[in-house]
């Protein structure tokens, strides 16, 4: 009796999601593709969603989230983006697998009460050796693969794991129906979990808090994973309260997605300042301001190890140095570093203030042009000049893309000390002082990357140039500094106008 109950609820909910996705598959993201499968003997379409940065011909490789059931393609989409722009994982390729009969693809085992069931070692199989070498072969795959399955997709997605696990990197199981057949997962489990030591998968399992955990037998499957689980296998199970078989599939989906990339950090790991001058004997304080659990730090230049110090919040520089911090991943490929330079030299020598120069504000040149680095802007004529004064704004230029602008003068100093110097645009800016480039993010990128620079320097006037440019897309220009009074409490501010010396 108990076994006709399941059945009946799984082919109630199996009935409900293909009409579900019958409905929404041709509204689903992305390019519509297909495979004729040898291995399954019949036509395969499937559904591919490149990165949106994705350019044709570029030589960037992405990792790729195979989804199994129509319904379930969307939601993935739009739950990897929102990661993506959070900056907690990377741009995927999506591959989404369009439904014929799931029963007889997401089940491995036969049962009576379900005719088509049956077949998914045969499904294994089709991507083994037609879909995953032809995703490969077809777009930007890296190799790098994750699956996502809810209910019986779910239990696919651990009989993929027990019997291919160089498939995938991540196994995400949605509510899995581990009920099947008389718990014939849990067996299988139990006998192929020891085969997956050493080999770094991660099973990510979530369910139905109270009767759903114990009706999917996902509390079964967590006790044998607590008792078995092999060295290098990471594995989590997490009940959800308050939630349905269906609606459990979006927690599912992002807590499975940031399980599997959790030591991704997107955003470009950098410190400040990011070099520059120190004073013999005059020790300076590098600031780090994210999480320091992964990440550490040299000053010979050589690459940090899991020895090396862990980076803090404040690392005493005391003279000259390369400094590099490395952020070491569990996956190597999302390891991250950066490396400074700072050299021993002396304060910074003022220059007579300019004829004519008046404060208020530099001097700024406005040009237009299509750049995909900055140009050599002196052998270019202005189409427009004038005070960089409180007015100014680049989103007040006459282009709001494909131009650059180029601001100069003199700005001053009223106490001796170290002065930090920031900067973050995009697109590519430059910065000199007294004519010495100091900070360099030219070409095109994006707003996240940010770079400074210290140095001592005298009561007296200092020559600025920050020269900039914007092609496509957002536009940012920040140039700040920190005084020497301000160091120890971090301030940052812009300028001040009335420091800022231009022409007249």
């Amino acid at each position: 009796m108990k076994n006709r109950t399941y059945l009946f609820l799984s082919f109630t909910i199996a009935l409900i999601f293909s009409l579900s996705g019958r409905a929404a598959a041709q509204d689903l993201p992305g390019k519509r593709d297909s495979i004729n499968s040898v291995i399954l003997n019949e036509k395969r379409v499937i559904q591919v969603i490149l990165p949106d940065g994705y350019k044709a011909g570029s030589a960037t490789k992405y990792d790729v989230l195979y989804i199994i059931d129509d319904w379930n393609i969307k939601l993935g989409r739009d739950i990897q983006h929102f990661i993506f722009d959070e900056h907690t994982m990377p741009p995927m390729i999506i591959v989404g697998v369009l439904n014929v009969d799931r029963d007889r693809d997401f089940l491995p085992t036969h049962n009576n009460g379900n005719k088509t069931s049956g077949g998914a070692d045969k499904f294994l199989k089709f991507f083994k050796e037609e879909l995953i070498p032809y995703i490969d072969k077809t777009y930007p795959s890296d190799g790098d693969n994750t699956l996502f399955g809810h209910s019986f997709g779910g239990v696919f997605v651990t009989y993929a794991l027990l019997n291919e696990p160089q498939l995938f990197n991540n196994y995400i199981a949605g509510d899995p129906s581990y009920w099947w057949d008389n718990g014939v997962m849990l067996k299988q489990v139990k006998e192929k979990l020891p085969s997956l030591a050493g080999k770094e998968k991660a099973l990510y399992i979530g369910g139905r808090e109270g009767r759903g955990m114990k009706e999917m037998k996902i509390n079964a499957m967590d006790s044998l994973l607590k008792k078995d689980a092999p060295t290098g296998f990471e594995w989590v199970v997490k009940a959800y309260p308050a939630e349905s078989h269906g609606t459990v599939r979006l927690k599912n989906f992002y807590d499975g997605l940031r399980f599997a990339y959790n030591d991704y950090g997107g955003k470009p790991l950098e410190f400040h300042p990011s070099g520059g001058i120190v004073l013999k004997d005059k020790p300076i304080k590098i600031w780090y301001f994210n999480d320091t659990t992964k990440v550490h730090y040299t000053f010979d230049g050589s690459q940090p190890l899991v020895t090396s110090p862990f980076a803090k919040p404040e690392i005493e520089l005391s003279g000259p140095a390369k400094v590099t911090l490395r952020q070491i991943a569990s996956r190597p490929k999302f390891d991250k570093s950066t490396s400074g330079d700072f050299r021993e030299g002396t304060y910074l020598p003022a220059k007579p203030l300019r004829k004519n120069y008046k404060p208020g504000g530099f001097h700024y040149a406005y040009y237009e042009g299509p750049w995909d680095k900055l140009p050599d802007f002196k052998a270019l004529k202005p189409v427009k000049e004038g005070v960089a004064d409180s007015t100014f704004d680049i989103n007040k230029l006459p282009r709001q893309n494909n131009f650059g602008v180029v601001m100069d003068g003199q700005f001053e100093v009223k106490q001796d000390g170290y002065y930090i110097f920031g900067l973050g645009s995009d697109d590519g800016c430059k910065v000199y002082l007294n004519e010495k480039l100091i900070i360099d993010l030219d070409g095109l990128h994006d707003a996240d990357i940010q770079r400074s620079y210290i140095s001592p320097l005298k009561k007296g006037f200092y020559p600025l140039r920050i020269e900039y440019f914007q092609k496509e897309g957002g536009r940012k220009l920040d140039f700040v500094y920190v005084t020497p009074d301000n160091i120890a409490k971090k301030k940052i501010t812009p300028i001040p106008y009335a420091l800022q010396y231009g022409p007249r």
